[in-house]
């Protein structure tokens, strides 16, 4: 498997994962019942935040934080919302993606749902913690 190297990747990693996660049994609804989340003018500002992300390329303005507030106030966002999240994100990689950048989507990863976390007051729970996420946070 090939790494994470191009905008082209990173919005096949991003329909992807968006496939799994907004039929998901657990945040499935986040996306489709409280978010109301489009796709098609979701994707490309997501993709600009990934690519600035991973690939250090000023293409995105935005505070993610912003989006998610309204989105906690109406669902109470919980750690295992975040923990799926990451499930479904860390899943969705290994099926495509392998070596030092995928690498670090999962790092961001992790690190992005603990900020997140911590930004709207939800106290990050580790009891729920995956391995990968683990993993991803340099905790094992």
């Amino acid at each position: 498997m090939a790494d994470l190297t191009t905008r082209a990747d990173i919005d096949l990693l991003l329909r992807e994962f968006y496939s799994r996660a907004m039929v998901d049994e657990v945040i499935g609804y986040l996306f489709t019942e409280v978010a109301h989340l489009d796709l098609d003018h979701h994707l490309p500002t997501i993709g600009n935040f990934w690519e600035q992300i991973l690939f250090q390329r000023p293409v995105y303005a935005g505070h993610p934080i912003a989006a998610h507030f309204p989105l906690h106030q109406a669902a109470t966002l919980q750690p295992a919302h975040f923990q799926r999240w990451f499930r479904l994100w860390d899943e969705t990689i290994a099926t495509r993606f392998e070596g030092p950048m995928a690498d670090q989507a999962r790092t961001r990863a992790a690190t992005i749902a603990e900020s997140m976390q911590y930004r709207l007051g939800i106290t990050s729970d580790p009891t729920v913690f995956s391995d990968a996420y683990k993993a991803a946070l340099g905790m094992g």
